[in-house]
């Protein structure tokens, strides 16, 4: 594989990453309740992303959502799980981005694919970024728990379950520790980017790389 691999389109709206998780549910209209949280939440991630976790207050987003902060309250179980659930929201987004865009022939190239979409896309998801710059050192060890996380390592870890049913994936290694490892070596990376400047096309990236598809490769025959 070429260690140029995880530079390529970057184009968001081509098609998802592996499969439309989308599309095995009914779409419904969100109700009142959905579309306030919806609404909550989005500028949640604004104002934290704008004035921290420290500087900006249940009662600031309550503001501006033309909510009480009672009302608030009625969805989010004080500012910790408000902060949370808006890091949450903005990752999710995030991924669910950058997955979507990785298109490639072969399961190691897609997951590539993928961690470049993230870099290139971080200037879009202003919390998520702000939080893997460690502006937030506070919080950012209760954020490791993420469901976004969770469901990424899911997804990543039947990914890797497929490639080895079709033999692109070498069959001895266990898919769930594999995927795990992988969201360590994704957030790592993002925050090398962020906090040093080590980006996707850096020397110490290709070779981080090179490392994660040897890892995956099957043996030669």
């Amino acid at each position: 594989m070429s260690n140029t691999f995880i530079i390529s389109s970057l184009d968001p709206a081509t098609p998802r990453y592996h499969r439309d998780v989308t599309a095995e549910a009914p779409i419904r209209a969100p109700g009142k309740g959905e579309r306030t949280r919806a609404r909550v939440l989005a500028i949640a991630v604004e104002r934290f992303a704008a004035g921290g976790f420290r500087h900006t207050s249940v009662a600031d987003i309550a503001r501006a959502a033309d909510l009480t902060p009672a009302a608030v309250y009625a969805y989010f179980d004080g500012k910790d799980a408000l902060f949370k659930a808006a890091v949450d929201a903005d990752a999710s987004a995030l991924i669910d981005r950058s997955r979507r865009a990785a298109t490639a022939p072969s399961l190691r190239e897609r997951l590539g694919l993928f961690v470049a979409n993230l870099f290139a896309a971080l200037d879009d998801h202003p919390l998520a970024r702000r939080v893997l710059s460690g502006l937030e050192p506070e919080v950012v060890g209760r954020l490791l728990d993420l469901p976004s996380l969770k469901a990424l390592v899911a997804e990543l870890t039947e990914d890797i379950t497929d490639g080895q049913a079709d033999g692109e994936i070498r069959a001895d290694v266990d898919p769930a520790a594999i995927a795990l490892g992988l969201e360590a070596i994704v957030l790592a990376l993002l925050m090398a980017q962020l906090q040093t400047g080590v980006g996707p096309a850096s020397e110490r990236s290709l070779r981080a790389f090179e490392v994660l598809d040897a890892a995956l490769r099957p043996p030669k025959a």
